[in-house]
């Protein structure tokens, strides 16, 4: 009898346990729709809003080592699909050693009801579903169900209704499409993965969320680096892995942020640098990249080889080429090179002395160049935002180039003399070789300030390339700053052309500190752009400081003057504050407006043309069209001429604006590029890989 009673009281223990779990819902749930009177025919959303007791939390699609999947059956009536459910991105849940996919805050999971057109205005539709889930603590797991109910009332075609402003930060939360084809390989105890993510896009604690079952082991570590445009991933693999023709997953990029991913069986470059976590500054990366941080970085390998398209390369390499030949005539360099020809003249160099010169130029040219292509292509390597002259987005540089613009320029105008400046003395001319190398390497440094033709859509293309392929389109450049002396120096038909040296070199001189002037000043400018009346006043001291040495330039005084200058102009624009930027990020074209659906209309209303393009910072595909067809400068010169306005909607962070516009188009992800023509004809809907012949070819 005693054994029997406590039999029933532990049963009816577990019953009133049950009760109360049911009674007390550690998840409560609803199933709302965005718009309560849908018209027939439409398509709208339904969210499961979730929302856990503080301590609780519920599972993803794949709830890791513990824990099972949601499971909800509906009840439709006639007239009405649903589309699959979305969960937006999890989070990660480590207890006891054991890997959990959780949402430990409210949460959404989404679906589109299609209605269809023969339904009546005023008809009730009663929409039903069963779910099922399990409900975890720490310590205690519950399983719970519910009964949900929604009745759509069909409104009239054409009625306005209000939208649930709820669902765009669901909508938000949920996984975008990357758009690109990942590809996997399964070597030794590991699954690798090469993402297609472009080099200048940051993330933020990576996490890898499997999709396909039995392929990782969820609670060990996950390695993620760099190659190129790829993140590559490296996932612990499980123990019973069997072979994939496809792996599906959910790439975590940072707080509820992520990208749905598909791999094929392919190769896997190794990686060349650690994705940094949490590296705030560029240096931190470049820091990390060298291998001082441990924590940051593992072993530098080898990277594979990618072969570019070879047309590509030769039609970028011939741009950087000419682009740098053109940027002779640029108002930074053009001085340089002038002065350079006249120190030809004034030594009377004979054929083997202007031929070691010219090499000795070309040589400082490559370097300075290659230099600079080679540092901005480990900044993004790194995960930052930079472009060709990169170094102009710091205070500090900036001041150092206005502090050498500035003494150039009283170089030319004869208001002082340096030996250490292209005067035909010592450093630049009077030991040969040495001085044409410092020269070449001098005019690369001062040409960045400067751009010109076709230098857009080759270092553009530079940057989607290999490593090694872009330090050849950076050479490149060089070489075309170079030519026109390395032609003085090998060509005696040049040389015997120059004028005979005398005193109208000088007045020659005078007029060259002009366009070396405007230089200075536009640095000014931009100075003033970046750092605002304290980046005016550090240039105000150097000025000062430069106007000392002019003054006494014959003495020690000046010479410690000029010293004093340039080390003031690191140190104060060490000290300089950035001034913060108001423009999208997004926007990288001046002529640029962000994306806004009520912009766009007034745009239409005025029969404005309009190029309208969707993009991404994670979206390979968006960067290649960009450095290869958008950003060039014969289509933005051609869009100015035509009265084309460029709208750029930037979907990195998933805008709500932007998924609401790109599902209206029947796009789940970017790129998408419309063209509204004037006169309120119908846009036009162009390919996702773009050419410039195509954009171009607007009326």
């Amino acid at each position: 009898m005693r054994t029997q009673l406590c039999r029933w009281l532990i049963l009816l223990g577990i019953m009133a346990a049950a009760t109360l779990a049911h009674a007390q819902q550690r998840l409560s749930s609803r199933l709302v729709a965005e718009q309560a009177s849908p018209a027939p025919g439409t398509t709208i959303s339904l969210a499961i809003d979730l929302q856990p007791v503080t301590g609780w939390h519920g599972y993803w699609l794949n709830p890791g080592d513990a824990g099972t999947k949601p499971q909800i059956d509906w009840t439709l009536p006639k007239g009405v699909t649903l589309a699959v459910l979305r969960y937006p991105v999890p989070q990660t849940l480590l207890i006891s050693g054991l890997m959990n996919h959780v949402y430990e805050q409210e949460y959404a999971l989404l679906t589109q009801a299609t209605l269809s057109p023969d339904i009546a205005p005023g008809t009730i539709l009663p929409i039903r579903a069963h779910a099922r889930w399990l409900v975890c603590s720490d310590t205690l797991c519950v399983p719970e169900q519910a009964d949900l109910a929604l009745d759509l009332t069909i409104g009239h075609s054409g009625a306005a209704t209000p939208n649930d402003p709820r669902f765009d930060g669901w909508r938000a939360k949920l996984p975008r499409p990357l758009g690109a084809q990942a590809r996997f390989e399964v070597k030794g105890d590991l699954v690798r993965i090469a993402i297609p993510y472009p080099a200048t896009a940051k993330i933020a604690a990576p996490h890898f969320f499997a999709l396909t079952t039995d392929l990782i082991d969820y609670a060990k570590p996950q390695h993620f680096g760099r190659h190129q445009d790829h993140l590559i991933v490296e996932l612990p693999k499980a123990g019973f892995f069997t072979p994939q023709d496809k792996l599906h997953g959910l790439l975590a990029i940072g707080p509820d942020q992520g990208l749905d991913i598909e791999a094929v069986p392919g190769p896997v470059p190794a990686i060349t640098i650690v994705e940094p976590v949490n590296a705030a500054t560029p240096i931190a990366r470049i820091v990390a990249a060298l291998g001082v941080d441990q924590n940051a970085m593992a072993t530098i390998q080898a990277p594979a080889k990618i072969a570019p398209n070879p047309l590509s390369l030769w039609l970028a390499l011939g741009g950087a080429i000419l682009g740098g030949l053109l940027l002779n005539l640029m108002p930074c360099v053009f001085p340089i090179l002038s002065l350079k020809a006249m120190s030809l003249i004034r030594a009377g160099a004979s054929k083997s002395e202007a031929q070691r010169e010219g090499l000795a130029y070309l040589a400082g040219a490559v370097i300075g160049t290659t230099a600079l292509g080679g540092l901005l292509l480990l900044l993004r390597a790194t995960g930052e935002q930079a472009g060709w002259a990169f170094q102009l987005q710091y205070p500090t540089t900036i001041l150092v180039l206005y502090a050498l613009m500035a003494v150039l320029t009283a170089n030319l105008a004869g208001w002082v003399r340096l030996p250490a400046i292209v005067t035909g003395q010592k450093l630049t001319q009077g030991e040969g070789a040495r001085g044409a190398l410092f020269t070449g390497m001098l005019a690369a440094f001062v040409a960045t300030p400067c751009t010109g033709p076709f230098l857009g859509a080759a270092l553009g293309a530079a940057l989607v390339l290999p490593s090694i392929a872009a330090l050849g389109i950076f050479a490149g450049l060089g070489l075309g700053i170079a030519l026109p002396f390395v032609a003085i120096g090998f060509i005696p038909a040049l040389r015997t052309r120059l004028p005979k040296p005398g005193g109208w070199m000088e007045r020659v001189k005078h007029w060259l500190a002009l366009p070396m002037g405007l230089t200075a000043l536009a640095l000014l400018w931009l100075l003033w752009r970046q750092a605002a009346l304290p980046g005016l006043g550090a240039a105000s001291v150097i000025t000062v400081i430069g106007a000392i040495f002019i003054w006494r330039r014959q003495g020690y005084i000046g010479l410690t003057a000029l010293a004093l200058g340039f080390a003031a102009s690191f140190a104060l624009g060490l000290a300089l504050p950035t001034k913060p930027s108001t423009t999208n990020a997004a926007i990288g074209n001046a002529d640029a407006v962000p994306f806004n659906e009520a912009a766009l209309a007034t745009l239409r209303r005025s029969n404005t043309p309009v190029f309208l393009y969707f993009t991404a910072d994670w979206c390979i595909t968006c960067k290649v069209n960009e450095a290869a067809a958008i950003d060039r400068d014969d289509v933005r010169a051609a869009f100015k001429a035509k009265g084309i306005q460029i709208m750029i909607g930037d979907w990195t962070r998933g805008d709500p604006a932007i998924t609401r516009f790109l599902e209206s188009q029947g796009r789940s992800g970017v790129p998408l590029y419309l063209y509204y023509p004037a006169k309120g004809a119908a846009p036009q809907t162009l390919p996702q890989l773009l050419t410039p012949d195509m954009l171009l070819a607007f009326e």
